[in-house]
């Protein structure tokens, strides 16, 4: 009777083992795949959204909290707009963004006095396309040097880049391909991972077997 009721408590023993291991194998896929599916986000933009800018800016920089993807090396994907004042808005800039880590940025000379928008497009790294917009407010000293600007859109054409609408359609294809996908490098953490746990339970599970029932 002792040496059955030292079974059932050894058998009892595998099967919490087993299905701990099961839940820390579960747990653990979860929380290295998590990262290769995070939308990148703004920690913050220069010129400060809201802000009001005395002296050109000369660039205008959005940054996020993680690396931005760029597609080609040469910003693909990525774009920017800069139109103002509100009243009377022209353009300026060329509407090309390069992407240097987690920063989009362009160089912007601005015009007339007023509220200028910024409105901007890249992908993430998890190759989703993402895009927003901020605003502030242009108020120059008398020493600064004011664009003209332009009375329509530009279109950036740099070599390599494409279109803004080539862009686009390069950052939706990588957007949709991310829906999907996992990288290489994530699938290797999470291969090894998961072999290392199951190895972890498999000598576990023998320990137990190998103790006397007596």
């Amino acid at each position: 009777m002792a040496r059955q009721g030292t079974a059932r408590r050894h058998a009892a023993l595998l099967r919490r083992s087993a299905l701990a291991g099961v839940a820390l194998v579960v747990a653990t896929l979860g929380w290295s795949a998590a990262p290769a599916f995070a939308h990148n986000y703004v920690v913050s933009t220069t010129p400060a959204a809201g802000s009001v800018v005395t002296e050109q800016p000369g660039t205008v920089v959005v940054t996020t909290n993680d690396n931005l993807l760029d597609l080609s090396g040469e910003g693909a994907g990525s774009a920017m707009q800069v139109s103002g004042p509100t009243e009377a808005p022209r353009y300026y800039g060329d509407g090309c963004a390069t992407v240097s880590g987690p920063n989009l940025q362009a160089d912007v000379q601005l015009g007339q006095p007023g509220q200028y928008t910024v409105v901007w497009q890249t992908v993430s790294t998890d190759g989703h396309s993402i895009s927003d917009t901020f605003t502030f407010t242009w108020q120059p000293d008398a020493n600064q040097v004011l664009a003209d600007g332009s009375a329509t859109a530009p279109t950036c054409a740099t070599t390599g880049a494409g279109t803004a609408a080539a862009d686009t359609d390069a950052a939706t294809d990588a957007a949709d391909s991310g829906d999907t996908a996992v990288g290489g490098t994530d699938l290797l953490w999470i291969g090894g991972a998961l072999v290392a746990i199951l190895a972890a339970i498999g000598l576990t599970l023998l320990v137990l077997r190998k103790r006397p029932t007596n």
